[in-house]
């Protein structure tokens, strides 16, 4: 919305405060600013006010003129003029010979078809006032002729353009955001005041217009008005009006019509006069549209009605769109003499429908749909009748016509102030909340710590408390609330074992070089039945699914791999390896289990798309990979060891292929292999995609012990051991690495800390018995508050080695 701060300072002094101030403040209440531009006269020395003495038509040019033009000098000038909405007498803007006018258009002496003309009568556009180009600027005011034109217009201006949001339609206006000013800036609000005195000049007995309004649809008109003025004379606004408009994007039209929309952009409620003597049969029907029925709107378009669409009609045919845009038929024109002026409340919903359904927009639409004051109809065009009365002339007769009532949107919402200092964590004062919610015209009483707040009409975006502790934080400035720290008693790391073991899986797939990928945990019923055959498809089906492609719960992770690999595949992102953590479902004895998996997928086409690719992958590639995987989750899966596939499970090459586990039994279920190349071709890749799966039953993961504990760092340096293990080929190094650290951590018993231990030799060969390695470990010892001695360290040392030879297979080698 535009926002001129001449017309804002109708009801608001803000002269002491600045643009940025202005801009500021506008921000800080919700109001966002996207831009501002100043608009005036720019420095025009010569150009003057003239008057028309004399007009002739152009001996060789249907539409230029020949004017005489007074300047106030001894000698009139003669200007060629094409325009054509000016008379003799009157006065406008004239640019000498030697003016330059806004885009660099220097005046001079010219032959127009033979006719020398001395000058330029200019239009409001050549002046750099606006966009009007459609005819001369007539100045109604008659300043004196021969005054600078930039002593007639004085008046510079800035215009705010604002966001304002669809819950604050009372915003839409100059009289709502002045309130807002006023109550941001502690200043008073002045509302426009009434110079006729209605009650007074009311004549019972003088009939109005138009014999009366019928509503045949009241839920979507829920109050209308109708006011009579006879004897007005339609000309063009004066100065201080056109320029309000203009100043904010509206052109100017004749004097009725410019202060219709003049009390819109000042009050927010749109109004409608219509030509009275226009007004078939001399009745205003409010009905809903006839099937097909057709109307010609103020566009200049042909609009075709339907049933559910409200519209303003007289006794024979539709003469607006209600709310939206009136019909060219009784639009007020240079020749009306008698007004009828509609001010209504319409139901938003259905202004919004029909606006959309026509794709008709238009500024009444656009405040009706949101929500106008319910209460404000009438106010609005009192307001608008006085200045008719005063810039139109006439007279207002007759009774006003209403029908339907003022809804009642008188609210109370009770408040505790003890709520709003909870809300802003900060003590805002009793006095203080109270001071900003009247000056918001939020009337407040108060019992106690109890209070109960009435809510204007106008604000029917006010429902409850919450709502109250936002306009004070508004008004009191979130800026105004000092900054402080935020105080942490520790930190908590949840006891989520699942959690961190679905982190140390990803972690480490990460590091070797895979993408994660999360996918949704429902399939197809084919998929299901045709690659899970083994898994019972009624228990895992929805009872009700979403889609036809999700049916049923996932029974693998391998699937959705797939259908990433292909979507890259397709694209030619060189996308290879892949992995996901997620829940998948299995059944057992009519049971369904949810399980914890981890599966990882590595396709290797037919053809090497680079030099750079990295060494294809094998079925020892996978098997290091889920051992790892194992490895993170507590479990030994060479222990307890890999068989071939041997109960039908489909997606693998059983030839190429291997688990370990059963979940009943173990708890968990791992595979890994070739997938079919049936399976891959029907997902269209090109090669061979080896995978990997591990699925665990949630309560075979225990709590987390990697709990996140902070402690100090050690200024004294570590002591070092290192130790050499005899084993068995088979072992893999990672499960003794493991066993030395639970030795040692017992024999420290807490005296000091084993920072670290860490694999440094493997050595297989001569001196060895067959079957068997060498592993060199290094334990890193370090203490908080000492520099450990060697006797202390070397007795840790021998416990360490007396248990590895009395409670484990292995052999420390010396």
């Amino acid at each position: 919305m535009l926002l001129s701060f001449n017309w804002l300072s109708n009801y608001v002094d803000l002269t002491d405060k600045s643009v940025e101030e202005i801009e500021y403040a506008l921000t800080m209440i919700g109001f966002e600013v996207e831009n501002v531009h100043q608009t005036g006269l720019p420095d025009l020395p010569k150009v003057v006010v003239g008057e028309v003495l004399s007009r002739n038509q152009h001996p060789e040019a249907d539409r230029l003129g020949v004017c005489d033009v007074n300047i106030g000098e001894a000698d009139s000038l003669q200007i060629v003029c094409g325009a054509s909405n000016y008379e003799v007498g009157d006065r406008v803007p004239v640019a000498l010979v030697g003016a330059r006018l806004p885009g660099e258009f220097k005046i001079k002496a010219s032959k127009l078809r033979g006719v020398k003309s001395y000058g330029m009568m200019c239009s409001p556009r050549e002046l750099g006032l606006g966009d009007d180009h459609s005819g001369l600027m007539i100045l109604a005011d008659r300043p004196d002729i021969g005054t600078p034109i930039n002593e007639v217009f004085t008046d510079s201006d800035t215009v705010f353009d604002i966001e304002v949001t669809p819950n604050r339609p009372d915003c839409l206006s100059h009289v709502g955001i002045g309130r807002e000013m006023a109550a941001y800036f502690g200043k008073p609000l002045k509302y426009p005041k009434l110079d006729t005195d209605f009650d007074g000049i009311r004549k019972t007995g003088d009939p109005g217009l138009i014999f009366g309004v019928d509503v045949t649809a009241p839920e979507d008109c829920l109050n209308y008005y109708a006011h009579s003025i006879k004897g007005v004379t339609i000309a063009e606004s004066p100065d201080w009006l056109k320029r309000c408009l203009e100043a904010v994007g509206q052109r100017p039209i004749n004097n009725v019509v410019d202060i219709t929309n003049f009390v819109m952009l000042e009050f927010g409620q749109p109004l409608h006069a219509f030509d009275a003597k226009k007004i078939g049969g001399g009745k205003i029907v409010v009905r809903k549209a006839a099937p097909d029925e057709r109307i010609t709107t103020l566009d200049d378009t042909e609009r075709t009605l339907t049933e559910d669409m409200l519209v303003i009609a007289d006794a024979e045919k539709p003469i607006a769109v209600a709310g939206v845009m009136g019909s060219a038929d009784p639009e007020v024109d240079d020749n009306t003499v008698d007004v009828v002026l509609e001010s209504a409340f319409f139901d938003p919903s259905g202004i919004r429908k029909t606006s959309r359904t026509l794709n008709l927009t238009s500024d009444s639409a656009y405040r009706f749909e949101r929500g106008v004051d319910p209460q404000g109809a009438n106010f609005a065009a009192l307001r608008a009748i006085d200045l008719i009365l005063d810039i139109a002339g006439g007279e207002w007769v007759g009774p006003v016509i209403q029908t339907g009532s003022e809804p009642e949107v008188q609210r109370e919402i009770e408040l505790d102030p003890q709520y709003i200092r909870n809300l802003a964590g900060y003590d805002i004062s009793d006095h203080r909340i109270s001071e900003i919610l009247e000056s918001l015209e939020c009337s407040v009483s108060s019992e106690g710590s109890e209070w109960r707040v009435s809510i204007p009409s106008w604000r029917g975006d006010l429902y409850r408390p919450a709502d109250l502790a936002e306009e004070v934080l508004r008004m009191f400035g979130t800026d105004c609330i000092p900054d402080s720290s935020v105080r942490v008693t520790g930190l908590i790391h949840d006891d989520d074992g699942t959690a961190t073991l679905a982190e140390q899986f990803s972690s480490y797939l990460a590091g070797q070089h895979f993408q994660e990928c999360l996918h949704y945990s429902l399939r197809t019923e084919e998929e299901t039945v045709r690659w899970f055959s083994r898994f019972s498809q009624e228990i895992l089906k929805l009872s009700n699914p979403f889609s036809s492609d999700e049916t049923h719960l996932r029974v693998s992770l391998i699937p959705g791999l797939l259908d990433t690999l292909k979507l890259n595949f397709a694209r030619k992102t060189g996308l290879e390896r892949v992995f996901e953590v997620g829940k998948i479902f299995h059944e057992l004895n009519g049971q369904v289990f949810e399980m914890i998996s981890v599966a990882f997928a590595i396709y290797q086409p037919d053809r090497i798309a680079s030099w750079k690719d990295r060494e294809p992958s094998d079925f020892y590639t996978t098997k290091s990979i889920l051992n790892r995987l194992g490895q993170l989750a507590e479990l030994n899966l060479e222990k307890v060891g890999f068989k071939s596939l041997d109960f039908g499970i489909s997606i693998w090459e059983e030839e190429h292929s291997s688990h370990v586990g059963h979940f009943p039994d173990n708890g968990f279920e791992a595979r890994l292999g070739l997938l079919k190349m049936s399976l891959v071709n029907d997902w269209g890749l090109e090669g061979s995609v080896l995978a990997g799966t591990l699925e665990i039953l949630p309560e075979k993961v225990g709590s987390s012990s990697d709990l996140v504990r902070f402690k100090p760092f050690s200024q004294y340096p570590p002591t070092e051991k290192d130790l050499a293990l005899v084993v068995d080929e088979s072992l893999l190094a990672e499960t003794v690495r493991r066993d030395l650290q639970k030795i040692t951590n017992r024999a420290v018993k807490s005296r000091f800390d084993l920072e670290s231990v860490s694999i440094f030799d493997v050595y297989k060969g001569e001196g060895l018995p067959n079957g068997k390695k060498s592993l060199a470990f290094n334990m890193k010892f370090r203490s908080n508050d000492r520099t450990l001695t060697d006797k202390e360290v070397g007795e840790v040392f021998n416990t360490v080695q007396n248990e590895i030879s009395e409670s484990t297979p292995y052999e420390v080698r010396t």
